[in-house]
């Protein structure tokens, strides 16, 4: 029988591959569109999606070691016991930025990021085993936007994250002057 955490892991694991299943076979020029001026290209936003993933679980390991060293969380828990997708419909605007750390500023081809975002999956699974055993709301570590979130919301919101942009994606891919 799989784990909490497992099942967490495998979500979003799921969820990368429907991403990347959406992305394979793009050329360069392809992954490089943009709609408009102030839309992010396919490319930027699979290195955003990177950067935010590689953030979001160096600050899940973060809260687990400082757990480990008796160093729980002491502030409010606004979002205790809420569903990731609940906690962002109330602490979200309908169009928010990313932080300066996960915006897309590298550049680089399509390709580089694709394999890069390819390349968290050993990552995630080892912090799934760090994970194992302990007690997921315990684990608290501060989202920019919604506050306080545990390692069980902050693994779901990982897979919500990857979701919304593969919605962006499919509405670059749809638009009228996409490159064919």
């Amino acid at each position: 029988m799989a784990s909490e955490v497992d099942d967490l892991v495998r979500s979003v694991e799921r969820a990368r591959a429907a991403l990347l299943e959406g992305i394979t076979g793009l050329r360069s020029e392809q992954g490089a569109f943009k709609p408009s001026p102030n839309e992010w290209s396919i490319g930027e936003i699979v290195e955003h999606l990177f950067l935010a993933e590689v953030g979001g679980i160096t600050k899940i390991w973060a809260a687990l070691d400082d757990f480990q060293a008796g160093k729980r969380w002491s502030g409010d828990l606004p979002n205790r016991g809420k569903r990731i997708d609940d906690v962002v419909a109330t602490t979200w605007k309908p169009r928010e930025s990313a932080p300066q750390v996960a915006a897309p500023h590298l550049g680089g081809p399509l390709a580089a990021w694709t394999s890069a975002l390819r390349s968290l999956t050993g990552v995630l699974r080892d912090l799934g085993t760090a994970l194992e055993g302990h007690r997921l709301d315990a684990i608290v570590f501060p989202h920019f936007l919604s506050g306080p979130l545990d390692a069980r919301q902050r693994l779901e919101f990982l897979r919500f994250h990857i979701e919304r942009h593969l919605e962006q994606v499919q509405r670059v891919r749809s638009h009228t002057s996409f490159p064919t």
